[in-house]
């Protein structure tokens, strides 16, 4: 066990997750320049990026790159570095480090070592288009960037169809459009979703329907920007696929749960879907 006291005097020096803003920059909060301007170094993800950002506060702090690329050779300098009494400011290209950014293999790195990790609250792309998308707010599940070739796209999504929070994704505008169709093929055409594409700024664009219709939409047009992609979770209302009907009660039960449904949510599902009594299911699942 661990405990971080993430305010007291230690020797070593911290590690400060900075989110920076997704795409307006008055997003930026006073504590994340603030702790830019005080920090040793900025670890950045894209210095050329990140350097437009410090420009406009006139932050002087020196950058040094880590991203997917480099991190194996950068994560024990920086250690090095923070364990001599040096603070890190950790920022990604846009958002939160380490929500499909670099970031996470850092803080491993930081915790085992006893090296304080401090969190600062912003913008990240997924709550904010959540919280304005119309679909269910809570519970959700945020997956990031799915698999882009199209065999583990579809065998992604088979196991994601069931599960019962929102589903928060992220595309590249040159995919969304195979996604979605993708989506209405494993999930179903009438399933809710949303696509919400450059997010905080001028063109700031919500496009609501079902998947089906999202999917009709993009053949007609060309979508530009980075997008966020929700989709409304399972119902249970949707038919049951003649594969799941194949299926012996136990695997079925199985499948659910693997989904991220309890056992008692996915027998209580597979009674209703397949017109049975949920004490028939349990005793089936059940049975020694």
């Amino acid at each position: 066990m661990q405990i971080q006291k993430s305010y007291t005097t230690s020797v070593s020096g911290q590690l400060y997750l900075v989110p920076t803003p997704i795409g307006n920059l008055e997003d930026m909060s006073f504590r994340c320049i603030r702790s830019l301007k005080e920090a040793t170094i900025i670890a950045s993800e894209d210095t050329r990026n990140t350097q437009k950002l410090l420009n406009h506060f006139e932050i002087t702090t020196p950058q040094v790159s880590f991203h997917e690329h480099n991190y194996k050779e950068r994560i024990p300098q920086f250690i090095e570095r923070l364990e001599s009494g040096e603070t890190i400011a950790q920022v990604s290209d846009a958002g939160m480090p380490s929500i499909s950014d670099p970031g996470h293999e850092l803080v491993e790195a930081c915790i085992e070592r006893g090296i304080k990790v401090i969190a600062l609250p912003g913008p990240t792309a997924g709550i904010t288009a959540l919280i304005a998308s119309g679909l269910s707010p809570q519970p959700f599940t945020f997956y990031g960037f799915l698999p882009r070739k199209k065999k583990e796209q579809l065998e992604t999504l088979e196991t994601l169809k069931s599960m019962r929070p929102t589903q928060i994704f992220y595309e590249s505008p040159h995919r969304i459009g195979t996604t979605i169709k993708h989506l209405s093929e494993v999930f179903g055409e009438n399933r809710q979703a949303v696509i919400c594409r450059e997010l905080t700024k001028l063109h700031e664009e919500y496009l609501r329907g079902t998947l089906s219709e999202l999917a009709e939409y993009l053949a007609d047009h060309t979508l530009k920007g980075e997008c966020c992609l929700l989709v409304e979770g399972f119902s249970g209302e949707e038919a049951i696929d003649d594969e799941d009907l194949a299926l012996s009660i136990n695997e079925h039960v199985e499948l659910l749960i693997n989904a991220g449904n309890s056992s008692k949510e996915a027998i209580k599902e597979v009674a209703k879907l397949r017109g049975l009594k949920k004490q028939e299911v349990y005793k089936e699942y059940h049975v020694e």
